[in-house]
């Protein structure tokens, strides 16, 4: 698919609204629904990499409360003609068909692969993927049990969300610490999947989440590892006209 004149596709993730407190979320939101307004002039697609929220559960006829100015605006962006995608995270597995049907965004339970302008993307959250990690990866296939999200739905929505914004916001918070250093290019768990996906096939750019480090490294002469970052302290994002992805920093005022 080529990008029209003069539009680009753009790239976020790990906003994370709903957490560490209402009040600081709030402000999260207010920068983020800026940057949604001032990309809204030239988008052409958006590609939420996951953990939008710190915790989203979908039961059949209820959804968290709360982010409707966000919701709003992406239903806009939707209304608009212009394409949103959204890969669910690890604190945003449990998705059905809300965003589908009243957003009409797509979503996207595993990685996938797109080609714009020749180029080719292999997007996704990045949770899982790469070597070890093996307690989380059995963790994930206990979460999207369908089962186990049965059984979890049997749970009244006062007590099954109270429930998982605590977990969420605690797993965070454990896991922030191991997130907020580089550990150099040779030992980042999502470069070294990308070098491993690129013996395979090749791919321009590969693009994820879930790290909190916004990062770019070159895995051979073409092809490129980006690292998105996030809205709790970096505010970044990536875009794409075309001919050049840059990441680039939201500046907040």
């Amino acid at each position: 698919m080529d990008i029209p004149k003069n539009k680009k596709i753009y790239f976020a993730s790990d906003q994370h609204f709903g957490a560490p407190s209402l009040k600081s979320s709030k402000e999260r939101e207010t920068h983020f629904l800026r940057w949604l307004n001032k990309i809204q002039k030239d988008a052409f697609a958006l590609f939420l990499l996951g953990d939008l929220f710190d915790f989203w559960f979908e039961y059949n006829k209820v959804v968290p409360k709360g982010f409707v100015r966000v919701l709003g605006k992406l239903a806009n962006f939707t209304d608009d003609g212009i394409s949103v995608h959204f890969f669910v995270g690890n604190h945003d597995l449990w998705m059905k068909d809300y965003f589908e049907t009243e957003l009409n965004i797509s979503v996207h339970l595993n990685p996938k692969v797109f080609v714009f302008n020749s180029k080719k993307f292999f997007l996704g959250h990045g949770d899982g993927l790469g070597p070890k990690d093996n307690g989380y990866k059995l963790m994930k296939k206990i979460f999207t049990n369908n089962l186990a999200q049965r059984a979890f739905r049997t749970l009244h929505p006062d007590l099954g969300i109270s429930l998982g914004q605590y977990f969420s916001l605690r797993n965070k918070l454990n896991s922030s610490k191991k997130k907020s250093t580089f550990v150099g290019e040779d030992n980042e768990k999502l470069a070294t999947y990308a070098r491993q996906k690129l013996k395979q096939k090749y791919f321009d750019f590969f693009i994820f989440g879930h790290n909190h480090l916004p990062s770019e490294i070159s895995l051979d002469s073409k092809s490129k590892y980006i690292n998105l970052g996030d809205w709790i302290s970096h505010f970044t994002y990536a875009s794409f006209d075309g001919i050049k992805l840059e990441l680039k920093k939201f500046e907040i005022v």
